[in-house]
């Protein structure tokens, strides 16, 4: 059964953050435009034409004073600002999840089922993906190909 959620307005929204822990920094030099944190999660939201709003950033755990982005790389989730790069702890998702949970409802977004499992990275880099739309012998040689070759020659030899 759907549900529908009802939009609010930014008055409204950014009341409903302040009541429910958020702390809320005007971004400098614009009008309209909010910071938002809590759990050392930040994101920041603005004021559309109509009154509305929408997401200017996506939420990211601050590393420094910096918003990082969550990259998923098939065996480890990390955290990417644009000096570092760390991995993401237990901790850091959960944060992440709370914070982008609470502000769907602060904005009156629908809460998707796959978003409401655990957090959604904003890219993902699988190593063993890359390249699979080159023809296999355009493709370059992954690590355990040209290991297996090694071991095979090594093994070759030995029966010699």
């Amino acid at each position: 059964m759907s549900k529908t959620t009802e939009a609010r307005t930014y008055e409204e929204a950014l009341a409903w953050l302040r009541d429910n822990g958020f702390d809320l920094t005007d971004a400098p030099g614009t009008n309209g435009r909010v910071f938002l944190r809590k759990y050392n999660v930040s994101a920041a939201i603005q004021r559309t034409a109509d009154d509305g709003l929408k997401i200017f950033a996506y939420p990211g755990y601050l590393i420094g004073s910096e918003i990082s982005k969550l990259v998923n790389r098939g065996y480890q989730q990390f955290l990417k600002t644009s000096k570092t790069e760390i991995p993401a702890a237990a901790d850091h998702l959960k944060a992440l999840h709370s914070f982008a949970e609470e502000l769907k409802v602060a904005l009156g977004l629908p809460s998707l089922y796959n978003e409401s499992l655990g957090t959604v990275s904003e890219s993902y880099h699988y190593d063993r993906i890359e390249d699979r739309d080159k023809a296999a012998v355009d493709r370059p040689k992954r690590p355990w190909e040209v290991a297996g070759k090694e071991a095979a020659a090594a093994a070759k030899k030995g029966q010699a």
